[in-house]
């Protein structure tokens, strides 16, 4: 017994240990993932065309998660008044993809794999960025899965089909992924202002099934509304672009984009989202820390990530 009181083991605060996501296991066999959770780092920023150094966001987003992981299972919303992310909810980090520099394939190719092992493993595949670029080969991955409807919150559509023979860069996924028979349709989420897509671009993604809306839109509307606009009781895959929040409270991207959304206004999306049917796949990029020597980008990611998969496993579990 301490002198202060009956606890026993280890403290295990933040800044001590291991800065796995949220602490959790590391695993290093991808033949035996035994989780509900995987989460998976692509440090690839080869595909951006202004700033780089995103290829830091999982190592940063990884640290931060730390400050929510006090070494307890749980934490209690009592605005909700649900105990979120449970003892039960077994997560588990698989690391980094290999990144080859200058190869975006090999690297595409090496992401593809890491995502494929975990829904081979039953895992919800959880993928830090890295550039947008990491979601072509995170839509790949899901050929052989049921299909899935793409929900994008974002600055910018990434909706260019090809510019000087670039089709796999960080303008491109979205295109990319409507070009999949497997994605039924794409809700994109939070676009504004000048963008990384000409109107043609706009144009088509409309024609293949896009549903486009600004952070102006989304107000206007509200978020239950928005929800309504997003195919229910179907298989979602959620890709979040950290520059789809404002620049004031996320400063550490590569095209920071004034005019975002703030913090709830997502979180109440995700959680509005996680109701209306099956979240299956995830990831959120561009967080590129040495542009925000605070840490808030990254904390605001790991916040959100815990947060949303919270929100996910607690309607599972209903």
């Amino acid at each position: 017994m301490s002198k202060h009181g009956y606890e026993s083991g280890r403290l295990n605060l933040p800044f001590v240990g291991h800065a796995t996501f949220g602490k959790n296991p590391p695993c290093v066999d991808w033949e035996k993932i035994d989780a509900d959770i995987a989460i998976i780092g692509a440090p690839f920023d080869f595909g951006t065309q202004y700033r780089p150094g995103a290829r830091f966001g999982p190592r940063s987003i990884r640290e931060a998660s730390t400050l929510f992981s006090f070494g307890h299972a749980g934490a209690y919303d009592h605005e909700d008044d649900a105990v979120y992310l449970t003892g039960d909810v077994r997560i588990v980090d698989m690391g980094d993809a290999d990144i080859v520099h200058t190869d975006t394939e090999t690297s595409h190719a090496n992401i593809e794999n890491a995502v494929r092992k975990a829904l081979e493993g039953g895992a919800l595949p959880v993928v830090l960025g890295g550039d947008h670029s990491v979601n072509i080969p995170c839509v790949r991955a899901f050929d052989k899965q049921e299909p899935i409807h793409i929900v994008q919150i974002d600055a910018h559509l990434d909706f260019v089909d090809e510019r000087h023979g670039v089709r796999h860069g960080h303008g491109n996924p979205m295109r990319r992924a409507a070009e999949k028979d497997y994605v039924t349709g794409l809700s994109q989420i939070g676009i504004r202002n000048v963008s990384s897509t000409a109107k043609e671009g706009y144009d088509d993604a409309r024609k293949m099934g896009s549903d486009i809306m600004s952070v102006r839109q989304f107000r206007k509307l509200g978020v239950e509304k928005v929800l309504q606009r997003i195919p229910d009781k179907t298989r979602f895959y959620v890709t979040i672009d950290i520059d789809g929040f404002d620049p004031s409270i996320a400063p550490g991207t590569g095209t920071p984009s004034h005019g975002g959304f703030l913090y709830y206004e997502v979180l109440e999306l995700l959680q509005g989202l996680s109701k209306r049917g099956d979240v299956v796949g995830i990831d959120l990029v561009e967080v590129a820390p040495d542009y925000d020597h605070t840490g808030s980008t990254a904390f605001l990611a790991a916040q959100l990530l815990l947060n949303f998969l919270g929100f996910i496993f607690h309607e599972r579990q209903k």
